[in-house]
């Protein structure tokens, strides 16, 4: 195991490009968290949770980017100059996206910006949505002798136009992933019909997925429009045989925090 060298966070005008996962703040990495804590400067998203924030220090300076659809927002290229400034300032600047910064994080984009600049960075990864939803809805992307691959997909582009290109070749996986899918679902079914696929063919979203309030729908291509009516983003699609494993491999409840774990244990101990 390597160990992590503490002079790492400690480079004045180095960015660290950290993924704080799907929601449990529990899910980010060991060191995702030590770049929070030892950030001067905190940039965060709006699917990073909160709670995460609580382990920068008390002196850190706070900026808030994330981005509401159809709301006005922070954009792209204010974010990466925000990125720029306050790297040149000398300071350690951690930006704190959902998921991981390089699975539709845009990570790639402010990769790009800082290394025009000559700026130093770092990318550390997270627990993308893409694999944790379907986890956290008991449902396997591969399984031997039913499904050999997994792809995942956008729902979103900014040039509308460019949404469906290789859907072709899409809609034959073994397991489709749509990420920021639920606004374009009746568009994503059509496409998949056109391809061959069967109005049979399982699937299921994720809303919230990781956090107290998830939750699952499973249907089919022809149902799930009607059954997910009740959803809202964040929600991550699941397309594929596997997609009705949800419902006999479902293990996610209302997950215990790690003090009413603590709470639960010392119960037991005094109940001998």
């Amino acid at each position: 195991m390597r160990m992590i060298d503490k002079k790492t966070y400690q480079r004045k005008g180095t960015v660290f490009l950290v993924g704080a996962g799907p929601g449990d703040p529990e899910l980010i990495t060991v060191r995702g968290l030590n770049a929070i804590k030892n950030a001067e400067v905190l940039i965060y998203d709006r699917l990073a949770n909160p709670e995460l924030l609580s382990h920068a220090s008390d002196e850190t300076e706070r900026i808030y980017v994330g981005k509401r659809p159809g709301k006005p927002s922070v954009s792209q290229e204010q974010i990466n100059r925000i990125l720029v400034a306050k790297a040149k300032e000398g300071k350690i600047v951690v930006r704190l996206k959902g998921g991981d910064p390089f699975v539709f994080g845009r990570g790639g984009e402010e990769c790009e910006a800082l290394a025009d600049e000559n700026i130093l960075f770092e990318i550390i990864p997270g627990v993308s949505s893409a694999f944790a939803a379907p986890a956290y809805a008991g449902i396997p992307l591969t399984h031997r002798g039913r499904a050999r691959s997994f792809t995942v997909a956008t729902g979103f582009t900014k040039d509308e136009n460019e949404l469906f290109d290789n859907w072709e070749h899409l809609a034959h996986s073994d397991t489709l992933v749509v990420l920021m899918g639920m606004k374009k679902l009746p568009e994503i079914i059509s496409r998949l019909y056109l391809f061959g696929r069967s109005p049979d063919t399982p699937v299921a979203i994720i809303e919230k997925a990781s956090y107290r309030e998830q939750r699952t729908v499973i249907g089919t291509l022809e149902t799930i429009v009607e059954k997910s009516a009740g959803l809202t983003p964040p929600a991550t699609i699941v397309i594929g045989e596997l997609a009705k494993l949800g419902n006999d491999l479902a293990w996610f409840k209302e997950p215990l925090s790690t003090t009413e774990l603590v709470q639960s244990k010392q119960k037991k101990i005094l109940a001998g």
